[in-house]
């Protein structure tokens, strides 16, 4: 199921202070990006999720965020590198764009 138009614009919005975005579809979800850098995606259920590892993943954890994942075909439960944005941050563009900014910035390195 794709992204629906509103949740596209919450999204946008909420990240409107990193500058530049772009956002484009993706096997039924929405990748962002600033300046052509991945930095989240949006998927199960119109969640959002940050592109994060290490450090970034670990500090996402202890806010309650979880781990992006998905059933394979074969029913194995695969796991990608993207952690959901903590829900106090959902509502919340400044501390929205604080964790975008954090992955963005290891995504740098």
């Amino acid at each position: 199921m794709a992204v629906s138009a509103a949740t596209r614009a919450f999204v946008l919005e909420l990240f409107d202070g990193l500058g530049r975005l772009s956002a484009r579809a993706m096997m039924g979800g929405l990748t962002l990006y600033r300046d052509g850098q991945v930095f989240a995606i949006v998927a199960g259920g119109e969640r959002i999720y940050l592109k994060a590892a290490g450090p970034l993943a670990e500090a996402l954890a202890a806010e309650g965020a979880e781990q992006f994942a998905y059933t394979r075909r074969d029913g194995v439960t695969a796991r990608m590198g993207y952690w959901s944005l903590p829900d106090a941050a959902v509502d919340d563009p400044e501390a929205a764009c604080d964790w975008a900014r954090r992955a963005l910035a290891a995504g740098a390195g």
